[in-house]
């Protein structure tokens, strides 16, 4: 008896083992065929199937639009806007899709610059599932740079913010395509260039809140206040930074806020680079990477351009709770330039002790080392399975147009995760002409889940939905939020949306037993009501459910097979006491 628990204990191990790989595989045929190539600049749904399509910039004159297949190759380049629409002479500088009518329907902004240094915005209205080339507007403002996209007045369509000249700041406004700009803040507010603007909760109160950069460098944070920006605090960086790098925000550390992270050089060759990482409330500069060495070599940072300046990538690979990071670095003794991974792991230093975690780059990662001359690099979720993937962007030689390599995420180690896609919930099932309100990417709305992990303690973490726009911060319409192995309900996940000017009431709601390893689809309608906001929920099986089952169905051909072999044991021994009675009756007649 005891061989049989122990032939059932091994066959169960076998097959719902724990595993921790991580593993690349090239993609890019599957994905694009022989389309890859172009700056990929943005990801939206334009089709409104919940399939995430590519938004692809050519030759800085054309965009297109890779919409999702079911069949190879999985992204087909189905819209185009081609550079006959626009002046001569027009570059396209960046890419928001977003619905800036309030029709529920994707429209397309364009950011783009016409013989000057100045920024004009270009906005292509969506229609059923494609775009108007008759009707699109160039908005009557120029930025200095380009504009951050945000809900600036609360009413979740998107509205565009930028400098109009040093010391302005201007907000436009487009409902019903009608555009009408304002003044933005209350005091003068000189922008730096390129800027890394956001709009993010930053005090934990699920509304987002306005983060600005400006000349000094400084680093501004405007505090909505009853759905108006107040500016509470304004932070420098240190003078040691000689090259600053865009601001990212990420809940570094699990702990619910938002972190501010920097990478910066330390000298102006940029031979010296670190990333620092400011908690929220904190005016101190924590580093959370100084070793940039690998053997005899020194990697750094590239310094970055003003349209392509240095800048982090945020997303959870390993699906641990923990954002990680991909960079671009450069050899400082070679001409070598290559994308790294950098995992968010335990601090084991005392200069990020109070932090309590840092990154550790990943250098023996040979799919991202076998390519070279990297620009840029992102994570994407290619197939839909709350995975995140690497798109990865490099120059080769001769080619105008930058090469697209797509990288499958081949982690096996059993984690689990939520994603959630929050929508504008200006309407629900009754939307005009009888629209799917998916495909609007909304800036603001915040995420956060708290649980109990396998070991009892509480985890929990939190993220901004689209809370940058500018120099191709890629960011996803979606979060996903890692959960780590603990296989458990989320007990509370939280989403809140910004609120109107003069709104006291925080727009939140709360959702309990939410089933890892699902999406999930908000729609905040009506916005003032969020007892009223409903969520479709979708699940994604991940490996373990698929051992799990087949490890049970193992088990139970197993006991199927010890049964039928007793069963025929014991019918044997029935026929034969049964000829034994039926001779012994023979003789007993007799």
């Amino acid at each position: 008896m005891w061989m049989f628990k122990l032939n059932i204990l091994a066959f169960l191990f076998i097959f719902t083992g724990q595993y921790n790989t991580f593993a690349l595989q090239d993609v890019t045929a599957d994905l694009f065929g022989a389309e890859n190539y172009g700056t990929v600049a943005a990801f939206g749904d334009f089709y409104s199937d919940k399939q995430t399509d590519i938004f692809i910039i050519r030759e800085q004159s054309e965009l297109v639009i890779f919409l999702a297949d079911s069949k190879p190759p999985y992204f087909k380049p189905k819209v185009h806007i081609t550079k006959d629409v626009f002046p001569r002479d027009t570059v396209i500088t960046s890419v928001v899709p977003g619905d800036y009518d309030g029709d529920s329907q994707m429209d397309v902004l364009l950011t783009a610059q016409t013989n000057s240094n100045l920024t004009s915005v270009f906005i292509f209205w969506g229609h059923n599932q494609t775009l108007d080339m008759s009707g699109w507007l160039r908005l009557n403002k120029t930025f200095r740079d380009q504009p951050l996209v945000m809900d600036f007045n609360g009413d979740m369509i998107p509205d565009i913010f930028g400098a109009t000249d040093p010391k302005s700041t201007e907000v436009c406004y487009l409902a019903k395509r009608i555009p009408a700009c304002w003044n933005a803040l209350s005091t003068p507010v000189n922008m730096r260039i390129p800027h890394s603007n956001a709009f993010i909760d930053l005090n934990k109160d699920f509304t987002a809140d306005l983060f600005l950069t400006t000349v000094g460098p400084k680093f501004e944070t405007w505090i909505s206040k009853n759905g108006n920006f107040t500016r509470v605090e304004v932070m420098p960086a240190e003078p040691s930074f000689s090259i600053v790098g865009q601001s990212s925000f990420a809940d570094f550390d699990g702990n619910g806020y938002q972190d501010h992270l920097l990478p910066v050089c330390l000298d102006e060759a940029c031979r010296r680079s670190g990333i620092y990482l400011a908690k929220s409330g904190s005016k101190e500069w924590v580093p959370v990477l100084s070793d940039f060495q690998r053997r005899e070599t020194v990697w750094s940072f590239v310094p970055g351009k003003p349209g392509q300046p240095l800048a982090l990538h945020i997303g959870d690979y390993n699906l641990d709770g923990f954002p990680d990071a991909l960079a671009v670095l450069r050899n400082t003794s070679g001409s070598g330039q290559q994308a790294f991974l950098l995992e968010n792991v335990p601090c084991n230093n005392p200069d990020c002790h109070s932090v309590g975690r840092m990154f550790h780059i990943h250098w023996d990662q040979s799919d991202l080392g076998a390519i070279q001359n990297a620009v840029m690099a992102t994570f994407f979720d290619i197939y839909e399975d709350g995975i995140l993937d690497m798109l990865v962007l490099s120059q080769a030689e001769g080619k105008k147009d930058l090469i697209i390599h797509a990288l499958k995420n081949n982690f096996e180690a059993d984690a689990y995760f939520v994603k959630v896609m929050v929508l504008s919930g200006l309407c629900s099932n009754d939307c005009p002409e009888d629209v799917k309100p998916f495909g609007v990417n909304q800036p603001g709305p915040y995420v956060m889940y708290t649980t109990v992990d396998s070991n009892g303690y509480l985890k929990n973490a939190s993220a901004g939905q689209l809370s940058q726009s500018a120099h191709f911060s890629l960011q996803l319409p979606y979060t996903v939020l890692g959960l780590g192995r603990s296989a458990n309900f989320l007990d509370h996940l939280f989403v809140g949306i910004p609120r109107q000017p003069g709104e006291t009431d925080i727009r939140k709601q709360e959702w309990t037993a939410i089933i890892p390893n699902s999406q999930l689809i908000v729609i905040p309608f009506p916005h003032d009501k969020p007892r009223s906001w409903s969520a479709k929920l979708y699940l994604t099986p991940s490996n373990s459910v698929l051992l799990t089952a087949i490890a049970l169905i193992g088990v139970c051909v197993f006991i199927l097979v010890i049964i039928g072999i007793l069963h025929w044991q014991e019918k044997k021994a029935d026929d034969r006491e049964k000829r034994q009675e039926a001779h012994r009756f023979h003789f007993d007649a007799m």
